[in-house]
Formats: structure tokens, C-alpha cells, sequence
């Protein structure tokens, strides 16, 4: 009955009380209905620190995502110097304000790293190891919305022509045709690319595969590069030199900026032929659902923000509907 009644009270209270005051509420009220404070050992914040990454971990989230969790919510710490499960929502708002201060980041910045608080704190919520989450009247940071670079079809000519490798022809035209992440392309084997279907099967965010189309061109192309390879690693893409292994996401990146330098082209990198597959595809009349889907996103609201349509097809629209 002592439990339930301390349940209720704290229960009533939790709309009035920040974390640290409901421990010491659960205390007072064990100590005075129980006559003796009940000895439970508290967990420190980098040992919840850890349980929350191995929950992470085992819901699929990336090892990248995973250490990008572990240093933001280390500097928290640092920054507080408070048990997680007493920190209030005052200490938080403190810890944005000097992150942003001190780091002098976007606003964008910080509100991933308020997402990841977020996620933190809901997390401890959840389990049981806070009453309520600081994060609750910690809303949304405002950002200003820019309007991302996409490559001009000139500029992708221009990619295209001064490859002096078919590997790197090849990497091109699948990046621009597909959308696929460049983690995506990373893991990609021969025995994922089906030729006749003109389509492959990749490994996205949280382990979950889906399926991502080619075309003719990237066909030809892709079937030349691997007709010219004498090694038999199973990978799609190897290095250019022996010995000849998986290329990782980083080569092709190093690869991308140089052909930009050769080409003049500006900003060549590969999340930017993600962003001009989905604007073209919704610029010609592909429904926003296909392509948050063909983009592996969970959210739509995600796939608007990659994808900008352009203001002379919002003209042409605007005379045909309105005038």
C-alpha cells in the first residue's frame, strides 16, 4: 500500500516538480512511510550513458550515429556536471547556449544536438530511470531554410567527360541515377545489381534494404567497368590499384572533389547527387511518396527538405492553374 500511495503522490506532483526534487519527494515520502530510506544504488550517467547505446545499437542505429550520440552527450556532462537523472530543464538550455556560444555553430546545429537530447531523455523517461523528461518545454530551435545545390545537367556533362577511368564514370552515373547514400554505394556487391531489371537491392539507415533503380546508361557503363576487372573481390567498386579492395565511402569522396577540380565544376560531392535525383524526379512529375520511398526516408517532411523544385516549373504552374 506505502508503494502505491507514493506512486500516487508523485504522480500528482510530476507536472510541478523537476527530476531531482521528485527523488528527493520519493525519499521523504519512503523514509516517512516506511520508516527507513530504502537503499538503492544509482547508476552513474556514463553507465545509462552506455545502456542507451547498446539499446541504439540493437535498434539498428549506425556505429557513425552511435559516436556522434556518445560525444554530444559527453559534453553534456562535462558541461553540467550533474547526474543525468537530476538534471533539469534550466541546465539544458544552458548547455545549448554556451555549445552554441562557445562553438559558434548554425542554429541548425544545435537543434540535432536538441534532437539528440531529445532521444536521450525520452530514452531515461521510458525506462524508468527519470520521472519526466527535461526536454519536454525545450521545443523546436527555428533555422532558416537555404536553398541546397543541386548539379546542372551541364555540370554532370562536364563530370562525365574528363573521367578518364570507367570505375569512376561508373560510380557517377549510378550516384546520379539511383540517389543511393554513399554508405549505400560502399557496401553494394556485384550479386546486388540486377542488369536485366536495371535495378539493385542496398543497405540503408537501420539495416533495412530496399530497392533502387538504374538506367540504360548506367548499365552500359556499369557492365564495361566490371568486364574490365581482372580481381575477384566481390565488391562492385574496388580501387583503382592493387591490391584491389572494397573502395570505401571516403575514396569516393576524394575521387568526386578531384573530378570537380579537373571539371571546374563546384562543391562535387556525393550527397549532392542524392539531392539532384530527388529534385529531378519530383521536378518531372514523380509523386513525393515514390520518391521517399526510392530515398529510403522514413519521414516525407525528410524528402521535401532534399528536394527543391524549380521556380520556372512553379511559374509554368502558377499561368496553367491560376491565370
Amino acid at each position: 500500500m506505502n508503494e502505491e500511495t507514493i506512486n500516487h503522490v508523485l504522480w500528482k506532483m510530476s507536472d510541478h516538480l523537476d527530476n531531482s526534487q521528485m527523488v528527493k519527494l520519493r525519499s521523504t515520502l519512503e523514509e516517512s512511510l516506511q520508516g527507513e530510506e530504502e537503499d538503492t544504488p544509482e547508476k552513474s550517467s556514463e553507465e545509462l550513458l552506455d545502456l542507451f547505446l547498446t539499446t541504439k545499437r540493437l535498434e539498428g542505429r549506425s556505429e557513425k550515429t552511435l559516436r556522434q550520440y556518445r560525444i554530444t552527450l559527453s559534453k553534456l556532462f562535462e558541461c553540467v556536471g550533474k547526474n543525468v537523472c537530476v538534471m533539469n530543464t534550466e541546465d539544458i538550455r544552458v548547455f545549448l547556449m554556451r555549445y552554441q556560444a562557445e562553438r559558434a555553430v548554425t542554429k541548425a546545429t544545435i537543434d540535432n544536438i536538441r534532437r539528440t537530447l531529445s532521444s536521450y531523455f525520452k530514452w531515461l523517461e521510458d525506462e524508468n530511470y527519470i520521472y519526466k523528461s527535461p526536454m519536454r518545454r525545450i521545443h523546436k530551435i527555428k533555422t532558416i531554410l537555404s536553398i541546397k545545390e543541386t548539379y546542372a545537367d551541364e555540370d554532370l556533362e562536364r563530370l562525365r567527360d574528363d573521367c578518364e577511368e570507367l570505375r569512376n564514370l561508373a560510380i557517377i552515373d549510378i550516384l546520379n541515377s539511383t540517389g543511393m547514400r554513399v554508405g549505400e554505394l560502399e557496401r553494394l556487391d556485384i550479386d546486388d545489381v540486377d542488369f536485366d531489371e536495371r535495378e539493385c537491392i542496398v543497405l540503408g539507415k537501420g539495416e533495412k534494404e530496399r530497392v533502387v533503380y538504374f538506367d540504360a546508361r548506367t548499365k552500359l557503363h556499369l557492365m564495361k567497368y566490371l568486364a574490365s576487372r581482372t580481381d575477384s573481390e566481390p565488391a562492385l567498386f574496388v580501387s583503382i590499384r592493387r591490391p584491389y579492395k572494397r573502395l570505401h565511402a571516403s575514396g569516393v569522396q576524394s575521387m568526386l572533389k578531384k573530378a570537380g577540380t579537373i571539371s571546374n565544376v563546384g562543391h562535387v560531392h556525393p550527397h549532392k547527387f542524392r539531392r539532384t535525383m530527388a529534385t529531378t524526379a519530383i521536378d518531372r512529375g514523380m509523386p513525393i511518396e515514390q520518391v521517399q520511398r526510392l530515398l529510403g526516408h522514413e519521414k516525407i517532411d525528410t524528402t521535401l527538405n532534399y528536394a527543391m523544385v524549380k521556380q520556372s516549373n512553379v511559374k509554368m504552374a502558377h499561368k496553367k492553374l491560376m491565370s
